[in-house]
């Protein structure tokens, strides 16, 4: 039983007051993995403190040293990798083969795609006759990730918070703060300067919250639910500090009836049921053309019911759990509410897997007969859950797709690529993917609406954690 703590000032340390343990469970046994010697706002204050005594330094380095120190932290990642991707496994039952080349993976990506970014970035650029204008770290940034990706969210708020020259004070999700140990140990192992990488761990309300107030913080960046972001903007407002969101999103997944159906139905079903649900950006709108609507949910149905789900510990292509009991509980409500409003289930439903007694396991589910107001069409559920949504022609669909408070992501599958660029350029989404294209390390992310703003990854995520500074007379007449 590891008891985890926080990592202040270049030390792990045990919290200033005792707060209680936080038990982190392994969805997959339901069985008690670690504890968490929880935070308040004291030490939430603490963290705080050193990072604003290590930012005149740390900001005062030139971006070769910093990139030199990001790729110590980059090798000591890449010999424990194996650690990292088993951590996740634990704390929120990525089956194995997916968190060792998805989840883990997405560490290493993005700092190696920031360090890319941050050598091509014109950090300098002269304005006008006379002007220089210099791009400088935003200062102290205060960083909450959630448990779904617990590395990508971290690595993508970290690397280019620490290139920009900011000093940082993460709070981790307390449901996976497997990962986010490590990643303090590798930070440490990397020997950063006291006081530049800090850690707390807490609920959303006794950290999160000190680290929005607190007016020593220049910046908080922040990826969870909308109804958690609106919390987090409202305690900066005061302070007015910058404030950077990822939130939810019921992404919509236009299929026309010209598109390679087969394919795209199964590609559309798998993608929506990855990490068991629980993507922000899955495409869990499916909105398919009327004339081959029953047809697509005939193939949806055929995916979802081949998709196997066991064990996160063994190797193979299948699901594991939800990351958790509250989730779990969610999901199956969700599904309840489905079948009460009149959708048929035509994968999947109630209930864990058959087989399985242990562990917030639960059924792939697809629903049918589904229209765009029903609450399984407008909540994020969160798992794997799928609906499908039939549509008249490209103007309906277009109409579907963006009836919704979220705009994280939208796909299209069609075989003319012209008409799907052309419902991209009209769908309100930070991200659309034409036929199956994925996203890569240096794109944008993030979204319209109610799904954020600012942007993270590559070059994006350096240009939200630094400021603009002119400064004139800077070049002889």
């Amino acid at each position: 039983m590891k008891t985890l703590q926080h990592y202040i000032n270049g030390r792990f340390v045990a919290p200033v007051a005792d707060a209680g343990l936080f038990n982190v469970i392994n969805p997959a046994t339901e069985e008690t993995v670690a504890q968490i010697q929880m935070g308040t706002a004291a030490d939430a204050n603490l963290a705080i403190e050193a990072a604003a005594l290590a930012l005149p330094s740390y900001s005062a380095t030139t971006l070769d040293e910093r990139i030199a120190l990001i790729e110590k932290l980059l090798a000591v990642f890449e010999r424990r990798y194996g650690e990292m991707a088993e951590a996740i496994t634990i704390e929120m039952g990525a089956p194995k083969d997916f968190s060792f080349n998805s989840q883990a993976e997405c560490g290493t990506g993005h700092i190696k795609q920031t360090v890319k970014a941050a050598r091509a970035l014109d950090w300098e650029v002269r304005s006008g006759a006379r002007g220089n204008v210099v791009r400088e770290a935003v200062g102290v940034c205060g960083l909450i990730t959630p448990w779904n990706w617990p590395m990508n969210q971290v690595a993508a708020k970290v690397a280019p918070a620490l290139l920009s020259g900011c000093t940082v004070v993460l709070k981790p999700s307390e449901q996976s703060p497997l990962s986010a140990q490590l990643f303090a140990e590798f930070v440490h192992e990397a020997g950063y300067p006291a006081g530049v990488f800090n850690m707390v761990h807490g609920t959303g309300p006794a950290v999160g919250s000190a680290l929005a107030v607190h007016p020593d913080v220049d910046m908080v960046s922040f990826t969870g639910s909308t109804r958690a972001g609106i919390q987090v903007a409202k305690a900066a407002a005061d302070t007015v500090k910058r404030v950077a969101q990822e939130l939810g999103g019921k992404s919509p997944n236009i299929v026309f009836a010209d598109s390679d159906l087969e394919k795209a139905i199964k590609r559309g079903v798998l993608h929506c049921f990855g990490n068991t649900g629980q993507s922000c950006n899955s495409p869990t709108r499916m909105l398919v053309e009327a004339s081959v609507y029953d047809q697509a949910v005939e193939m949806a149905a055929k995916v979802a019911n081949s998709i196997k789900v066991g064990d996160p510990t063994l190797p193979g292509n299948h699901l594991g759990p939800l990351s958790s009991k509250i989730q779990f509980e969610r999901v199956q409500k969700c599904i309840e509410n489905g079948i009460a409003e009149g959708a048929r289930v035509v994968a999947g439903g109630p209930g864990r897997p058959e087989g399985i007694t242990k562990g917030y396991f639960v059924r792939p589910t697809v629903f049918a007969g589904v229209n765009n107001q029903m609450s399984i069409a407008r909540d994020e559920i969160f798992g794997p859950v799928l609906v499908m949504i039939p549509f008249k022609d490209l103007e309906d669909a277009i109409a579907i797709a963006n009836d919704t408070p979220y705009g994280l992501a939208a796909y299209v599958q069609t075989q003319d690529l012209d008409k799907a660029r052309r419902v991209a350029r009209r769908l309100r989404a930070g991200s659309v993917y034409l036929n199956g294209v994925g996203q890569d390390y240096s794109s944008p992310f993030g979204g319209f609406k109610q799904s954020g703003n600012g942007r993270e990854w590559g070059v994006y995520g350096l240009l939200d954690f630094t400021e603009f500074k002119v400064i004139n007379g800077f070049y002889e007449a």
